[in-house]
């Protein structure tokens, strides 16, 4: 079995509503899909962790399931990170070229130089994610290896974290028993799983909503420009079902999962749902029309803040290609049509794309974000963007790390 398992990947989505592992096993032709765990998620809120236990629990449970389908020992994961506390933002540096050809130590140097920005103590850098290198004014260059001239620029896009966010998610997969090979900001790796490159070419918003947040990456001339998060999501619209129907909330979420639509123009006016009461009372036939009223309001408010966010960026006229809506949230019925309403623009929903094995049982919005942390997982291989190394209390850990990572050197 070894031989065909060296090159496992192994994405975990810590979401607000669910916790999914995904096994991934990187081929010469992309990425097989072998295993899949769930479960629900009860340490979270918001997308940030607020009972470690819980998550904890969780985390194992998802993992059980991935490793018992894909026959495998998982031992490393890449980790997914969301949450209102993420910023992104644009920054550049400029070096002067050394021998007048770039080389890969020029690349570093400039990255360094346009990541030299003041950061708040309590925040750290996820990800640092170039957009385009400029030698001597000639702008566009996406691989500056190699090539001559005396200046170099690199524009990059810097997304921080909150510190404390970010080690719980560690803190938590390590208490899991798990290594965190590296975390990953949600969207991005959701870019990964369900964007194609003509999209990011030509220019394309990209919207997850999730349960507790959704999280937004605008993509123009194939990098990445604009990344945030909203602090809403499906949650909420579960709970404005539990409110407006007076049922408990997890028949509100059954109840939106089952019969949700958002927009009510495309409800029938004879159709009716059943809702259970609180408190032992008898349950209740109301239209479905009703429910769609009180999802409606909700989904257009979320929309509307997305396009807020979309304007705020400065984007919005070079995304051509529209916006891709992706998330389990977005499997209601009528997302797709309210979104063009809001966005005035094309859009459609993103599944996971260009992979083989498990298709028919991740060919879901909800699991973008699964399948993309092994895609990204497989393209940065031994690159660890996020310092989780050293945010280990455990001395021997760290050490008995750095040896490992010697012997690899050498053997």
């Amino acid at each position: 079995m070894s031989g065909k398992r060296d090159n496992l990947l192994v994405g975990l989505d810590i979401g607000t509503t669910k916790i999914c592992a995904i096994v991934g096993n990187a081929t010469e032709d992309g990425i097989e899909i072998v295993g899949i765990g769930t479960s629900p998620s009860r340490g979270l809120r918001k997308g940030v962790v607020i009972n470690i236990e819980s998550t904890v629990a969780a985390i194992r449970k998802a993992v059980e399931e991935a490793e018992l389908m894909a026959g495998c020992e998982i031992k490393s994961v890449y980790a997914g990170i969301a949450g209102g506390h993420i910023r992104g933002f644009n920054s550049q540096g400029i070096i002067a070229i050394k021998n007048r050809e770039v080389s890969a130590e020029d690349v570093k140097r400039v990255i360094d130089a346009a990541k030299a920005v003041a950061i708040p103590m309590d925040r750290e850098v996820i990800h640092i994610l170039p957009q385009e290198f400029i030698i001597d004014d000639q702008d566009g260059i996406r691989e500056p290896l190699g090539m001559s001239g005396v200046r170099l620029e690199a524009k990059v896009h810097i997304v921080t974290g909150a510190v404390a966010s970010a080690q719980n998610i560690i803190k938590a997969c390590n208490r899991a028993g798990l290594d965190v090979a590296d975390i990953v900001l949600e969207q991005l790796a959701s870019s990964e799983s369900v964007l194609s490159s003509d999209e990011k070419e030509l220019g394309v918003a990209l919207v997850d909503v999730g349960g507790g947040t959704t999280d937004i990456a605008i993509f123009v001339d194939g990098a990445i420009k604009h990344t945030s998060v909203l602090s809403l999501g499906g949650n909420n619209m579960t709970n404005d079902i539990a409110v407006g129907l007076r049922t408990p909330m997890a028949e509100a979420e059954r109840i939106k999962q089952k019969y949700g639509c958002c927009m009510a123009s495309l409800v029938g006016k004879e159709e009716t749902i059943e809702v259970p009461s609180v408190g032992g009372r008898k349950p209740r036939v109301l239209s479905r029309q009703l429910l769609a009223e009180i999802l409606e309001p909700r989904v257009e408010e979320i929309f509307t803040l997305v396009n807020r966010e979309i304007v705020k960026s400065g984007y919005e006229d070079l995304i051509a290609s529209g916006v891709v809506i992706t998330g389990g949230s977005t499997i209601l019925e009528g997302m797709p049509e309210l979104a063009e309403q809001v966005f005035n623009l094309p859009v459609r929903r993103g599944l996971p794309q260009n992979i083989g094995g498990l298709v028919d049982v991740v060919n879901t919005p909800a699991y973008a974000t699964g399948v993309g942390l092994v895609v990204y997982g497989s393209k940065n291989q031994g690159i660890r963007e996020f310092p989780t190394s050293q945010t280990d209390d455990n001395l021997f850990r760290r050490v008995s790390r750095r040896m490992k990572e010697w012997f690899g050197e050498f053997f």
